[in-house]
């Protein structure tokens, strides 16, 4: 589910910021959610202003923001074959991320991620492993020291149940993901349903990661480990960037 905290202008700072490495005959990479809306946005009025790039939507939302701001859009099969240029850079959002030592210092960048708040994982880590830099845009809220929240997981609607109990034999406790404003479960734009599991603090997450991909029935899932490039964290003042 969606994390809340952070401010709309952070956000906004953190998507801008991200959104100027953008150059001339770019193909890029556009997450979902309310942080990467922000760069999809800038990135708009770039196109506005006479820059020439091509957008890789991660999701419906993502496809109607570009729209809506004048970005030209291709699919994932047009650039990434044989003959196609590839992705020069995506921009997306997280839930969490590993940026903080010991005392709130940061220490060491693991551009480890969990994502899946709006349900666009499975996408999202497509086109973001895909691209040759991945450039993650956060506000404070959403910096760690330690993976702690739910993990998205998306699961084939008839293997929810299966599923689930791999997870639990796998100490995770999930959760379907219900819908808001409607009855029933969370539908993804792939026709999946979605389990957030909780795992309490997450220690090691390429094996979890490996677990989880493991489960039949399984899509996707919301941890994207060491895939981060940049981390653009949005303050009250400015930005920070870290790489890692």
């Amino acid at each position: 589910m969606k994390t809340t905290g952070g401010t709309d202008a952070q956000k906004r700072r953190a998507g801008e910021s991200a959104a100027e490495a953008v150059s001339d005959g770019d193909v890029v990479g556009l997450g979902t959610g309310s942080t990467a809306a922000h760069a999809i946005r800038a990135i708009g009025r770039a196109v506005d202003a006479g820059l020439d790039v091509r957008g890789i939507p991660t999701s419906f939302d993502a496809r109607a923001c570009a729209r809506d701001h004048g970005i030209p859009t291709v699919g994932l099969d047009t650039v990434c074959g044989p003959d196609g240029p590839g992705i020069d850079i995506a921009i997306d959002g997280a839930d969490q991320v590993v940026l903080t030592g010991e005392g709130g210092d940061v220490e060491e960048v693991s551009g480890t991620l969990i994502k899946g708040g709006g349900a666009a994982h499975a996408r999202e880590k497509v086109v973001d492993a895909a691209a040759d830099r991945l450039l993650v845009v956060v506000d404070p809220s959403k910096v760690t020291n330690e993976l702690t929240a739910d993990v998205p997981v998306e699961v084939l609607p008839e293997a929810h149940t299966t599923a689930a109990a791999a997870i639990r034999d796998a100490g995770g406790d999930p959760t379907l993901r219900r819908a808001e404003r409607k009855d029933g479960p969370v539908v993804t734009d792939n026709g999946n349903l979605v389990l957030d599991c909780s795992f309490d603090a997450i220690a090691d997450p390429d094996r979890l990661a490996g677990t989880l991909s493991a489960i039949p029935g399984v899509l996707d899932h919301g941890l994207f480990v060491d895939m981060a490039d940049e981390v653009h964290v949005g303050g009250d003042d400015g930005v920070t960037v870290h790489e890692t």
